[in-house]
């Protein structure tokens, strides 16, 4: 909710990252306003994808969306502001490109639903859970669980 404080995931897919697009997509972030608190490349195992896309399971797409996530590295990132879930969600546009509003993330660097170039948290629950499960704290934890 603007005016608050939020923290959200959003993470550059393969396809972006391949593309050199990071750099050009993580700035759109922070010449918004908002500010970074982590930042890792990782690559996705597969089930570390199935877990992050476990609400997709049994969609006509979740295989295809599961290949292309474990295909390449992602620049996975913590991003924090007044409103930054709503204000990520903005700035990545819809999930297919070919409807998102001109000027945002998807709309410019997106090849197609799947290949959208970007993930973002379209929630504080689901902010919390994959912020958890990308950045877990306390010495003995594991990198993704």
């Amino acid at each position: 909710m603007a005016g608050r404080s939020e923290r959200t995931l959003v993470f550059v897919k393969p396809t972006a990252v391949e593309r050199g697009l990071v750099g050009e997509i993580l700035g759109r972030f922070e010449k918004a306003g908002m500010r970074f608190e982590s930042l890792r490349m990782l690559r996705l195992e597969r089930p570390q994808a199935e877990a992050h896309y476990a609400e997709h399971r049994g969609k006509s797409f979740f295989e295809e969306l599961i290949a292309y996530v474990t295909s390449g590295p992602i620049v996975a990132c913590v991003a924090a502001g007044d409103g930054a879930i709503a204000k990520a969600r903005e700035l990545c546009g819809a999930t297919n490109p070919a409807k998102a509003a001109a000027g945002t993330i998807r709309a410019e660097f997106g090849v197609d639903v799947c290949r959208n170039a970007i993930h973002a948290s379209d929630s504080p629950e689901s902010a919390r859970r994959e912020i958890e499960r990308f950045f877990p704290v306390g010495p003995a934890a594991p990198v993704l669980p």
